[in-house]
């Protein structure tokens, strides 16, 4: 919900580390360093050490903003940089509610985390190939002129402060994540919503002929 705001500041605040790194360190090296804290984080939730969780967790997140400055600083953005980014960041967000699910052994927290990780499924089918679609009808010059997605009530900068307070607050994940996934579901409907009429007007076309 506040990502497009919250962009600039990141991107101002990172840009002098970025800098001062520079290409002495590729930006897909900063990325899988990321990911290997993203997975310390979870650990360390498994093993009921919160605090060095939540730090660890706040790294990842840092390190994830880092590598995309560092690779607008040096002219090093790509497709595959950006892929790798994505699957590093499904795969911490997958991870890090496991293991912290899976410390607490409760029935109630497992049903919780089952649903959050649903929610984070069907999210992430219904973004993907909706900028897909967003895509093509932008290549094949079709309705749609740009690819622009609407914001929602979760994205990256909540998912940062629920992961962090579930760090906080373990012995509440219950309501954490149940709270996380009916968010994350009402974002999907959100985004439903906003596709329709677009997906529209990239079919009439096609349609009329």
């Amino acid at each position: 919900m506040f990502d497009e705001q919250l962009r600039q500041f990141k991107d101002r605040a990172l840009l002098p580390a970025a800098r001062r790194i520079g290409t002495r360190v590729h930006p897909n090296t900063v990325t899988l360093i990321g990911g290997v804290v993203g997975l310390a984080a979870g650990l360390a939730g498994f093993q009921g050490a919160y605090s060095l969780g939540l730090a660890l967790w706040l790294a990842n997140r840092t390190l994830d903003g880092l590598d995309g400055a560092l690779a607008r600083v040096t002219g090093q953005q790509s497709a595959s940089g950006g892929y790798i980014d994505i699957l590093t960041d499904f795969l911490v967000y997958a991870f890090v509610p496991l293991m912290l699910a899976l410390g607490r052994s409760s029935e109630a927290v497992l049903v919780a985390l089952a649903l959050l990780l649903s929610a984070f499924y069907i999210n992430a089918a219904s973004w993907m190939y909706l900028a897909a679609l967003l895509e093509r009808s932008q290549a094949t010059g079709a309705a749609q002129t740009s690819v622009v997605m609407p914001t929602g009530l979760i994205e990256g900068a909540e998912t940062v402060v629920f992961f962090a307070l579930s760090f906080i607050f373990p012995a509440h994940l219950v309501l954490l994540f149940s709270v996380m996934a009916v968010l994350v579901m009402a974002t999907v409907v959100q985004r439903l919503l906003w596709a329709l009429p677009r997906l529209r007007t990239i079919d009439s076309p096609r349609d009329k002929g």
